[in-house]
């Protein structure tokens, strides 16, 4: 049925197209003959297709143009014949002799342009019997495009200031009075459309009247132009008549669409000087309208007034424009009570925005339009309104935008407030937002009030609420939000210790509410920013009385690190639990705490021992606890005896034989070390290099007697490559071993290099015989029947001979050191 609509509509718009080129030609004949009374017959005929019904509003105006072109041509002939002699008057009056009265006053009003424009009568009175004939024809659709065709003919001969037509008798308020009542007439057939048909059909009238707001709106359009048109005029008539049109027609379309043209149409200083009355119409419009969407544009317009000239500013002062908007929106919101959460968000922020723009020194005002806001928003509960979250995240952000600096945000009272309105995953997502904030700005938090403001904001990234949903789906958003708080941690500073330490306790109190999920990822951050305070505390030029404090501090932050790990370990999370330990152990001692370091020593080997069982995870806990316990020199020698028993006894208790190895041989230099001169037990090194070899024979024997003659070479190179980074003569060598060529003979060699390190280092334990003994055996395992060709692990052995002839020609102590070794 549509499609047949259209196409009876199609050939109605042909053939009232065709009547209108035929009377069209006979007219061009008569024009161009000279015969006025042929062609006024002629045109009446062609005007008289646009009394059709039949059409719709966007066909109609097709229709229109062509009879519109042609009437053009008509005007420049009734110009040239008043110059040919024929009286205007006379052809005034034989114009109004057409039968019909639609094709009567198109005439008449072509013939009254005409009339003006020879200025023989006032101008004003033309206008004004115009605009009141044209009440003749009542019908929406035909008297619209009547009186938008009066509009175009009359609009450049309005008696407007410096204009041709201005006179004693003809002034600018003639123009405004004669575009106002077309324009309220213009404005009732709009409004009359949407009575005419059936109620099932109200749909497709409504679109069809959007389609006709332009030739409404262009009056408007019109008295902008109008030079005469000062603020005065504009505050005192015309605006005043214009909005009592637009709220007496009780139009929701006709409401909406002639606001946004007063705002769009009109100087923004008007706009400015004239919001009284400009904002009083808004709560009368009909509840159906959307407001929101015009109010906004208001203030955007205000905003980018304010913004082009620093001059306009003490304007928006003096009228107190930022009261009379959110007075305005209080108002609205009233009068509309079931007006959409997403208006009232839109509303508020659209204020901020302003406010923002207009007023960026005035915080209390920001704070205000949030504190409304949230007013407004308090009954509601949880917002599960996908647009009006997101209106609520570009509120909460426009003051974040606007200053770049979230210490300012903390200083407005409502913002959290207002976060508390959003769902979960949007207050997650506003958290994230604030966290970005800090790190683009590189925003440091330096203020423990503000810190424990800023965990109150994003603890929906930091704490779990009691209606979250827990979904495995989102892990890798979980890390990544989790991964920003870390990030957010390092962003607390204070050079005062005490204010800092105020901090971390308070960033404590947080992550450890948060669940023990969140600890891998939170807690690793504060640890290090406590340990960093804690070495920013040992300042060898302090007085005793600040050492004194200093020492107290340092005590108190080594009990809150304690307090995280040990949280961090009931996770579980043992290997990172450990290795923070360790780091906390350092720490103590660089800070000469014997007690505390032992402390957290013992807490990393009780990890060690209860909760890391798998073989790789001791391997590399092993390597962290040897390496660390070799740089600490705060122990005596009781703690430092029972630490290394400890770690030599956990080397030998490891799952395969060449970790064993491995770790046995890092053990020897927890006995010796040359930056302390109380460790130096030469015997217990010789022990557990020899302890390190019986346990490579062992892999050896393994891997001949489980994989055959290839296996052990295989086993040796793997071994080789995890201690090649530790030896002297690593600075002369020359060949790197990959992951995949490793196996045990380099675990006899690693052996030997380290018993040449000690043998350098003065260790009276290690004799030429034993280092010479130890080369015979490398070279007869390399040379054995069993032993596969390996040629990374020949070269690197070669390497090995060189260094010693490298050391021999050096000359010095070391060469002869080196002098009786046969290489």
């Amino acid at each position: 049925m549509i499609a047949d609509g259209i196409e009876d509509e199609e050939k109605w718009l042909s053939a009232a197209s065709a009547g209108l080129q035929q009377n069209a030609f006979y007219m061009h004949r008569a024009l161009d003959s000279n015969n006025l009374k042929d062609a006024l017959k002629y045109s009446a005929q062609m005007l008289s297709e646009l009394r059709t019904s039949r059409l719709s509003p966007h066909k109609y105006y097709v229709l229109y143009m062509r009879a519109f072109d042609e009437l053009r041509k008509l005007e420049i002939f009734f110009y040239e014949e008043t110059k040919r002699g024929c009286s205007i008057i006379e052809l005034y009056e034989l114009v109004q002799h057409a039968g019909n009265i639609l094709p009567r006053l198109y005439l008449l009003c072509t013939a009254g342009s005409v009339y003006i424009k020879s200025k023989e009568a006032p101008a004003k009175d033309i206008l004004k019997d115009l605009v009141e004939m044209c009440r003749g024809i009542q019908h929406p659709l035909r008297g619209l495009f009547l009186r938008s065709y009066l509009s175009q003919v009359s609009r450049d001969k309005l008696p407007d200031i410096g204009s041709e037509y201005e006179g004693d008798d003809d002034t600018v308020m003639d123009a405004v009075d004669f575009v106002l009542q077309n324009f309220t007439e213009m404005n009732k057939l709009w409004v009359r459309m949407r009575y005419q048909g059936p109620a099932r059909e109200k749909d497709r009238r409504e679109k069809e009247r959007s389609e006709l707001r332009d030739l409404v709106g262009k009056n408007l359009h019109v008295l902008s132009q109008i030079e005469g048109v000062d603020l005065d005029m504009y505050r005192d008539t015309v605006l005043p008549r214009v909005l009592e049109q637009v709220v007496n027609c009780k139009d929701e379309l006709a409401q909406y669409y002639l606001m946004d043209c007063i705002i769009q149409v009109f100087p923004d200083e008007f706009h400015l000087q004239t919001l009284d009355v400009l904002l009083g119409a808004f709560p009368q419009l009909q509840p159906s309208v959307d407001i929101k969407t015009v109010l906004s544009s208001l203030m955007e317009r205000l905003s980018n007034y304010a913004a082009s000239s620093g001059e306009v500013l003490p304007q928006f002062l003096q009228v107190d424009a930022f009261s009379k908007l959110n007075n305005a929106i209080g108002k609205v919101i009233e009068a509309q009570a079931d007006m959409p959460v997403l208006a009232v968000v839109t509303l508020y922020s659209s204020l901020l925005t302003f406010t923002l723009h207009v007023h960026p020194d005035r915080l209390d005002y920001a704070d205000q339009v949030l504190g409304s806001c949230f007013n407004k928003l308090s009954g509601v509960g949880k917002l599960d309104d996908s647009q009006a979250t997101k209106q609520i995240v570009a509120l909460l952000s426009a003051p974040l935008d606007k200053y770049n600096n979230v210490m300012t945000a903390l200083k407005l009272s409502n913002y959290p407030r207002v976060m508390e309105c959003l769902d979960i995953e949007t207050n997650k997502v506003m958290a994230k937002i604030i966290i970005q904030n800090i790190m683009k700005n590189s925003t440091y938090i330096s203020n423990g009030d503000k810190v424990e403001a800023l965990f109150g904001l994003i603890r929906g990234l930091i704490k779990d609420t009691d209606d979250a949903v827990c979904n495995e789906d989102d892990e890798e958003e979980f890390k990544e939000d989790q991964n920003a708080v870390a990030r957010l941690i390092y962003m607390l500073h204070h050079d005062d210790p005490e204010e800092m330490f105020k901090i971390i306790t308070i960033v404590q109190k947080h992550i450890l509410a948060g669940g023990v999920k969140r600890l891998p990822f939170t807690v690793p951050p504060l640890v290090f920013t406590a340990l960093k305070l804690i070495r920013a505390l040992q300042n060898g030029d302090a007085s005793k009385a600040e050492e004194a404090a200093a020492a107290a501090t340092r005590k108190k932050i080594f009990q809150l690190l304690n307090q995280l790990i040990e949280a961090l370990s009931n996770v579980p999370a043992p290997e990172l639990a450990l290795r923070l330990y360790l780091q906390c152990a350092e720490a103590a001692n660089d800070s000469d705490l014997e007690p505390v370091a032992c402390e957290f020593f013992t807490q990393a080997y009780i990890l060690y021992e209860e909760e890391i069982s798998d073989s790789r995870e001791q391997v590399t806990a092993l390597q962290l606890i040897i390496g660390t316990l070799q740089r600490m020199h705060v122990f005596g020698v009781e703690n430092r005896d029972t630490l290394t028993h400890k770690a030599t006894g956990y080397s030998a208790k490891l799952l395969k034989k060449p970790d064993q190895c491995r770790a046995v041989y890092s053990c020897s230099h927890l006995f010796w070390a040359d930056d302390q001169d109380g460790v130096r037990d030469g015997e217990r090194v010789l022990l557990c290099l020899k302890r390190a070899l019986k346990i490579a024979n062992a892999a050896q024997q393994m891997a001949n007697a489980t994989r055959g003659s290839g296996g052990s070479v295989i086993l040796f190179i793997e071994i080789l490559n995890k201690y090649v980074s530790s030896f002297t003569f690593v600075e002369y060598c020359t060949v790197r071993f990959s992951y995949e060529n490793q196996g045990s003979i380099m675990t006899r060699c690693g052996s030997k290099f380290r018993y040449l390190y000690f043998f350098e280092k003065g260790n009276t334990q290690i004799t030429v015989n034993t280092i010479q003994d130890l080369m015979e055996l490398i070279t007869t395992e390399m040379r054995s029947d069993n032993a596969a060709t390996d040629p990374a692990a020949e070269a690197f052995f070669a390497n090995t001979l060189r260094y010693i002839q490298f050391q021999k020609q050096k000359g010095g102590a070391v060469s002869e050191k080196y002098e009786p070794v046969k290489a």
